[in-house]
């Protein structure tokens, strides 16, 4: 009997029936994909999947939780939404910064307006004023202000001085901010990472256009590129094996030749044909395939069969 490979997913309409397509042709019949369909949730069911790829969970709670569910009942979910739910932007600034990769300087901001249901008493925590002379000296500006747990580049500024930050802050509402310090690049590039092993760094410019961002080059030339594509490679699996995503991208600023990580906490990357370039599209199709269908024959049913980064499994391992 054929195991089966779903991929759940909302308005992209490119990668979806590519990643189908490409999983029926190199699965021989063993391996079948399709499009996951819900007609019903029982607590506890098996809907059948040997593996599938989320790539719209973050915008709807109910497939969160259909996931949850079918991770249960041993189906490899792509990524982890046990530890996608736990995971956001900070908390992998924090982590990275014990492993040793390069970052800018970052701090977390409480929100501007207070959440829901408080009131000051709520943050009796919460020293105020916040110490905003170390903050500004430490992180500097021009300066960069985005959410702690969003994606899209969605509610991102930058920000020209402590005036401008306060004029932009109370724009946010009750989004968490970090206030991070600018790097300004000579080369940027966002990394695919499938499988904690594959790697596909593309250049990258994110001051252009959206559709317009990966028609760029690299700046370094011969040896120095040489370096620093290896340097972001090793970094990429590093990151990625700590966080356990199996569906990432990474960007590097590189300045001066080090690449800063500006972002890492990706789980459902671009990856739209008409975005990405042929390319990268047809990379990305042919790799994310045969990594489900690598982990659809090693399926078990009703054995659990879930990725963890080394931050979980190695402090569980010391306890």
């Amino acid at each position: 009997m054929a195991k089966k490979v779903g991929i759940l997913f909302g308005m992209e309409d490119t990668f979806p029936w590519a990643f189908i397509d490409k999983v029926n042709e190199l699965g021989k019949g063993e391996v079948v994909a399709e499009a996951v369909m819900i007609d019903k949730l029982e607590q506890g069911a098996d809907y059948g999947y040997a593996v599938i790829i989320d790539r719209i969970s973050q915008d709807v709670p109910f497939y969160r939780a259909y996931l949850k569910n079918a991770a249960l009942n041993g189906t490899y979910v792509i990524n982890n939404p046990f530890w996608w739910s736990a995971d956001e932007k900070f908390f992998n600034n924090a982590l990275m910064s014990k492993l040793g990769i390069p970052l800018p300087k970052t701090v977390l901001l409480p929100s501007n307006d207070r959440p829901t249901d408080t009131t000051e008493t709520s943050f009796r925590n919460l020293k105020f004023p916040h110490d905003w002379d170390y903050i500004f000296n430490y992180v500097g500006f021009p300066a960069y202000m985005k959410p702690h747990d969003g994606g899209g580049w969605k509610s991102v500024y930058r920000v020209e001085n402590a005036e401008d930050m306060w004029e932009k802050l109370g724009e946010t509402g009750q989004l968490v901010m970090m206030l991070q310090e600018e790097i300004v690049f000579q080369d940027y590039y966002r990394v695919y990472c499938l499988g904690k092993k594959h790697v596909h760094i593309m250049p990258y410019e994110p001051r252009n256009p959206h559709h317009l961002r990966y028609a760029t080059t690299h700046q370094t030339e011969g040896k120095e590129l040489e370096k620093l594509l290896k340097i972001i490679h090793d970094y990429t699996i590093k990151m990625n094996e700590a966080l356990g995503y199996d569906f990432n991208t990474v960007e590097f600023a590189v300045k001066d030749g080090i690449p800063y990580a500006i972002d890492f906490c990706n789980p459902a990357p671009d990856a739209d044909r008409n975005s990405v370039g042929e390319e990268n599209f047809a990379w990305i199709v042919e790799h994310a395939a045969q990594f489900a269908i690598e982990k659809a024959k090693e399926y078990v049913a009703g054995k659990p069969n879930i990725s963890w980064g080394t931050f979980v499994t190695d402090n569980i391992t010391k306890k």
